[in-house]
């Protein structure tokens, strides 16, 4: 009796031991059903100390908690994973399998629903957990863990049939198998698929299923109505087990549904929103702030480390060779272990194009709720790109109003203006201008460099790049070659909404200096008089 004792300690012990020892090695996404699964070992070793001891009664008991916390785990290894991404199906069977087996114990097997000592209770229970892990191996065929679920589960259901008809070391070592097999589960590093987070499938309704659960819910009291028709209730204990796993499994059922249908209705409501501020805004800034109000809505505040709207990606945001080429989004590791970060390409929905300039939402969270919340957030990255390409629109159809007023209010003035893009693309010019150097009509993408004689380049490009208003001296070199001296005034309008560039005022001041300096670039070669030595002095310091 204490050795028999001794060795479900012993076995208990190190299966529990063998989980706990998993879980932290592994680190799961979600360690409450490895934490049950424990639970259920240790109770179940319990429960195997007083059944060597002699106290059945107490020993059925904590059977029957087991089985209850063994449900539980396997709710939550179905909830949510990457093996079973729609659960619905599942319970749908689960609840029509339970009560089937009722019926069929009591009323095809024996009057008194036992097989010998067999307790129809504890077979109904094995069955539904070698369905659900039966489950979990078809799933992923190549998931170690879960084939040592199945193996354990299966030791469980040999046990509590065998063991009652044939009691020896032979059937005993059933359930020696089955602490075994599931220490091991945890210990292997398949066991993170299990409980990995996948995005949901909503399933479409259909009437059928509906029909096969409610007559499911119904077994187990047109079971006990038959019996109480007959005269005397004789499976009670059966028929109350079997009902409130029924129940459970429907409430389940009911709760996926509702929480599903609460989720989608949670999207589209933060996406409605997100899409009316996204309509609604007039620069980046107010961008950036709808998207960050929608992320807000659409994932737990606590879930959520880092949103970040990226105007270009850097080589660390690109998604690793190894992925492959770069889809709708791509996941990146973070700095905690079981966060992630997103990142979303800003895609022109519907076009379903990447944005011409770039740029990415850049989302960094528990990769749970990342999870399910993808798909909204990759159509949010859309949205948001959508919003960004139509305020550029806007702003270069503004800028192209203002130049096309400017030419028609300017057209006839003598004033020399000259409007520049950042990259001192020349944008806009006046006639005087064009007057001055010679030509008609410039390139459609001259630079102002073209236009300054090589030597006052360096120059003129460093005062332009510098923040801030000024003037600058320089010259420029006409179609014919030669050269004419102007006073440049520029004005810095870059953060300017409308404009976005630089407008320049030039002034010819060709004729303040002496004709001997209308070529002040000029190469001379040779003994040269002492005036032209003079004049070129004063040429290189005249500014």
């Amino acid at each position: 009796m204490f050795w028999g004792a001794l060795e479900w300690i012993l076995l208990g012990s190190g299966g529990v031991g063998a989980i706990i020892c998993g879980v932290r090695r592994h680190r799961p996404a979600r360690k409450a059903p490895w934490w049950l699964l424990a639970a259920s070992l240790a109770v179940l070793a319990v429960g195997d100390v007083c059944y060597s001891y002699g106290q059945r009664d107490l020993a059925d008991a904590f059977y029957l908690f087991m089985f209850g916390l063994v449900a539980v785990c396997l709710m939550q290894f179905t909830r949510g994973g990457a093996l079973l991404v729609d659960r619905a199906r599942l319970i749908d069977l689960l609840a029509f399998a339970c009560s089937t087996l009722l019926i069929v114990w009591v009323f095809v097997i024996g009057p008194n629903g036992r097989l010998g000592d067999v307790s129809a209770a504890d077979v109904i229970g094995d069955v539904l957990l070698l369905c659900v892990a039966g489950r979990l191996v078809a799933g992923d065929r190549r998931n170690v863990a879960a084939w040592l679920l199945l193996t354990g589960a299966t030791g469980m259901l040999a046990g509590d049939i065998g063991y009652p008809l044939a009691e020896g070391p032979l059937t005993e070592s059933a359930y020696v198998l089955l602490y075994v097999c599931w220490g091991l589960s945890a210990l292997h590093p398949s066991m993170i698929r299990l409980t990995e987070p996948a995005p949901s499938r909503h399933s479409p309704w259909k009437f059928r299923w509906s029909v096969l659960l409610a007559a499911s819910a119904g077994g187990p009291p047109t079971v006990l109505l038959i019996e109480a028709l007959q005269g005397q209730v004789v499976d009670g204990v059966v028929i109350a087990v079997t009902a409130a796993v029924t129940l459970l499994l429907t409430i389940t059922r009911l709760a996926d549904s509702i929480r599903q249908h609460s989720q989608a209705l949670t999207r589209e409501q933060g996406l409605r929103t997100a899409t009316a501020a996204l309509v609604a805004a007039a620069d980046r800034p107010a961008v950036d702030a709808a998207v960050r109000a929608a992320v807000s809505q659409l994932l737990p505040p606590h879930g959520v480390r880092r949103v970040a709207l990226a105007d270009e990606l850097s080589p660390a945001d690109l998604p690793p060779a190894s992925a492959g080429p770069a889809g709708r989004s791509w996941w990146l590791p973070a700095t905690e272990p079981d966060d992630r970060t997103l990142v979303c390409p800003l895609r022109l929905e519907p076009l379903d194009v990447v944005r011409p300039s770039g740029g990415a939402l850049i989302i960094t969270g528990r990769r749970e709720d990342l999870i399910v919340g993808h798909d909204a957030l990759e159509v949010l990255a859309g949205q948001a790109a959508l919003a960004l390409d139509r305020i550029t629109l806007v702003e270069a159809v503004g800028r192209r109003d203002s130049d096309l007023y400017l030419r028609a209010v300017i057209r006839n003035t003598a004033e020399m203006m000259v409007v520049i893009d950042v990259d001192q693309r020349v944008r806009y010019s006046s006639p005087a201008l064009r007057e001055l150097i010679g030509q008609d009509e410039l390139p459609p993408l001259i630079t102002l460099d073209e236009l300054v004689h090589p030597d006052d380049r360096p120059m003129v490009r460093n005062a332009l790049r510098s923040l801030g208003d000024g003037t600058v001296h320089c010259a420029l070199q006409r179609a014919d070659l030669t050269q004419v001296l102007v006073e440049m005034t520029y004005r810095d309008l870059r953060d300017d909404r409308l404009v976005q560039g630089l407008v320049l005022t030039l002034r010819d001041i060709t004729r303040n200096h002496d004709p001997a300096e209308q070529h002040p670039y000029a190469e001379h070669s040779g003994e040269m008089p002492a005036w032209i030595n003079r004049r070129s002095a004063q040429q290189r310091f005249r500014f």
